[in-house]
């Protein structure tokens, strides 16, 4: 078998079981994930497959390894590296239960990133939409199609999707101070930065964000708190991906 180990390329963290390594390692270019292996991938588009823009730790193989395995799925799962134009990577506007403050899209009309174009098969993608709270009542997300021209997907070929999925955040995003999304720099700096700005954030999570992850882990009403408390603080904004949520 060709290709190489999560391992050998530094792509096996799990930020489920690692908070503060959220995200997670991207790879370098597209590839296959099959099991704990990366393999060279031999197309960009895969019409008989659902596409998803990742902007967190779904373009983590470590952590799309581990959402998988624990459904018994060893599937192989084509990721697939794409500039992205219209789309930023915001921060999401809820404690997950997970430990961490995950990423969350944001409209950005005159920004183009580097992201990964994920694409599971019915049954990968029913893991992928469980793990995210879809179509669960009350999920933290939903999953929503983006139509080209509204947002630009085009892979290394050249060529440009009609569209793709992603996954929006229903409580909305956290602004940077003026009313903007604030970027996710990382989960550290991140819940750092958080900490500080918020005693009642501290006297709920600790001072640190080793103790933010501990505590938000152990406890589901503690997240909803932390959530609530976004939303107190008026530290929240839209994302301006709501319109294409149904």
């Amino acid at each position: 078998m060709k290709g190489r180990t999560l391992e050998e390329l530094g792509l096996a963290e799990v930020p489920r079981e690692d908070p503060l390594s959220y995200p997670g390692a991207w790879p370098a270019d597209s590839g296959l994930l099959l099991g704990d292996r990366m393999l060279p991938l031999d197309r960009p588009v895969h019409e008989d497959r659902t596409p998803v823009v990742a902007v967190g730790s779904n373009a983590c193989p470590g952590q799309l390894r581990h959402k998988l395995a624990r459904a018994g799925i060893t599937s192989a799962l084509p990721m697939v590296r794409t500039r992205v134009t219209g789309l930023d990577v915001g921060v999401s506007a809820h404690v997950s239960r997970m430990g961490y403050v995950s990423a969350s899209p944001v409209r950005a009309p005159e920004v183009w990133r580097e992201l990964f174009v994920i694409w599971p098969d019915e049954r990968q993608l029913a893991v992928i939409d469980a793990s995210e709270g879809v179509p669960l009542p009350g999920g933290n997300y939903a999953r929503a199609w983006l139509p080209a021209p509204d947002v630009r997907i085009e892979p290394a070929d050249g060529s440009a999707l009609p569209g793709a999925y992603v996954y929006v955040n229903r409580h909305g995003v956290l602004h940077d101070g003026t009313g903007a999304p604030r970027a996710h720099p990382g989960q550290r700096a991140l819940l750092t930065e958080l900490l500080l700005g918020s005693a009642p954030l501290r006297e709920l999570f600790g001072v640190t964000a080793e103790q933010f992850c501990a505590r938000a882990r152990a406890d589901a009403r503690l997240c909803a708190r932390g959530t609530r408390l976004f939303a107190e603080h008026k530290w929240v904004t839209e994302s301006g991906l709501e319109r294409y949520v149904r």
